[in-house]
């Protein structure tokens, strides 16, 4: 692949932007884009931005463009709000504008290829447009297009059949694959992977502070959604069961807001845990220092605000075991980070395809609190085991980083994925010759904008969805 002549395109409705974020594929979209431009390709990330910013934006080495802002701004809500709506938009107005202004420009040149990733089901009307459209300019050969599944949300919205002829599917792991193959698709897997600044450490004297500040005793951590499938109820069981055999754990929870949030809550009381939620006085490691101090007699310590990296890496790193195991993971990713920051992940059965049993990780298979209670008991007793877990974790991480996923797993698809250039095809040229005669259109979203706020109104008052 030669890196200077592909110009990748990443689809989504989450980004980088704190309104953009909502969940993983925030994270996967940012690290695959940077990843993308520091292995040297044109890379431009199209999502739902915060309408209060740029329309256009360089950040680490990556062209944003923030789409839909003018809807946006009647949903300050964050990414979701208003979904339909801006869904609506985003199928419409982008393709035309990616195909005409980028695509077909930079196929200019013989050589040149692009990439098109996109992710999630709010996406697939756009990639059916974008394949049609480059199948109308003759250009559809020279652009590799992946759709990717980052969960089951949407599924019954999909047009398989129509979205396998467009482009190739891809998803997180082998366990969403398999999930797939019920909407009669074969998916190929393109894993998560992880920042570099995940690897940055926490002084071992800051986990000392910590070990002491939590009075050593065992150290739960779990950050997750509040939602059924995470098994938040496990935890709360599994405490009281630790509990009630004298190991005196501490659980330290931080959730989202969902109304499970609720139920989570009535299960600590009900279990007779003492349970506190505390907001971090400041960020960063002093931050998490501060807001376990003062848990000696606390079983349950629920987190308000949300954890920076540093705070999430010492959490991670200084706890006896990271709570990462759910009833239906697509890929687990707080799992990978916790093993990122050295610490020990226990994690599910589904898709943490990362996870190897007791090697670099606890992988459980049950709802039964005494399963995760007998295996810590033996990793307690065997310290030597235990450090070596957090060793081999460290090094699996290594392997899953953004910079390798690309390296060894994507790029071999996409080169996989165009055909090779016939110098006497003549669609393209022809193409790009009416692009250049043709007026230059003014960009659809700023059309839109200026359109009238009556329509702008009727449109967004329809889109009032959740998000996924």
């Amino acid at each position: 692949m030669a890196n200077e002549r592909w110009q990748v395109h990443v689809l989504s409705f989450e980004g980088p932007d704190a309104y953009s974020r909502a969940g993983g594929i925030a994270s996967r979209v940012a690290g695959l884009a940077t990843a993308a431009s520091t292995a040297g390709c044109d890379t431009h990330l199209w999502f739902i931005g915060d309408p209060a910013l740029p329309g256009d934006e360089r950040w680490e080495g990556v062209t944003l463009h923030r789409w839909g802002q003018w809807i946006s701004r009647y949903h300050p809500g964050g990414v979701y709000d208003g979904e339909e709506g801006k869904r609506a938009d985003y199928v419409a107005s982008l393709p035309p504008y990616l195909v005409e202004r980028f695509i077909l420009p930079h196929l200019g040149a013989r050589d040149h290829r692009v990439a098109v990733l996109a992710e999630e089901w709010q996406t697939v009307d756009a990639v059916l447009h974008l394949d049609w459209l480059l199948a109308r300019a003759g250009a559809r050969e020279r652009v590799a297009m992946l759709w990717n599944a980052n969960n089951t949300f949407g599924f019954d919205r999909v047009d398989w059949p129509r979205l396998a002829r467009a482009c190739t599917l891809s998803t997180v792991s082998r366990y969403m694959r398999q999930r797939m193959w019920s909407q009669g698709v074969d998916a190929i897997v393109i894993p998560n992977g992880s920042p570099a600044d995940v690897f940055e450490r926490p002084a071992s004297a800051t986990v000392r502070r910590f070990r002491k500040l939590t009075g050593r005793r065992p150290v739960l951590s779990k950050v997750a959604r509040w939602d059924p499938d995470k098994r938040w109820l496990l935890a709360v069981d599994t405490v009281a069961e630790m509990k009630r055999q004298g190991r005196r754990p501490l659980l330290v929870a931080r959730g989202g807001v969902e109304a499970h949030g609720g139920e989570v809550r009535e299960r600590v009381r009900r279990a007779g845990l003492r349970g506190v939620e505390r907001a971090l006085p400041a960020a960063g490691a002093e931050g998490l220092l501060g807001v376990v101090e003062g848990t000696d007699d606390v079983d349950v310590l629920i987190l308000t605000t949300p954890l920076d990296r540093e705070a999430a890496q010492l959490l991670f790193a200084a706890s006896s075991a990271v709570l990462a195991n759910s009833g239906h993971e697509p890929f687990g990713l707080v799992g990978l980070e916790a093993m990122a920051a050295g610490g020990v992940a226990c994690v599910g059965g589904t898709g943490e395809d990362y996870a190897v049993p007791g090697w670099n990780a606890l992988v459980l298979q049950s709802t039964d609190p005494r399963e995760f209670v007998s295996v810590f008991a033996r990793l307690a007793a065997h310290p030597d085991e235990g450090r070596a877990l957090r060793r081999n974790a460290l090094a699996t991480a290594k392997r899953f980083t953004w910079t390798e996923v690309v390296r060894r797993v994507l790029v071999p698809r996409l080169t996989a994925n165009v055909a090779p250039v016939d110098p006497a095809a003549r669609p393209m040229q022809v193409a790009l010759e009416r692009a250049a005669e043709s007026p230059r259109a003014e960009p659809v979203h700023e059309r839109r904008e200026r359109a009238g706020r009556s329509r702008s109104l009727r449109l967004v008052d329809t889109g009032a969805g959740a998000g996924a």
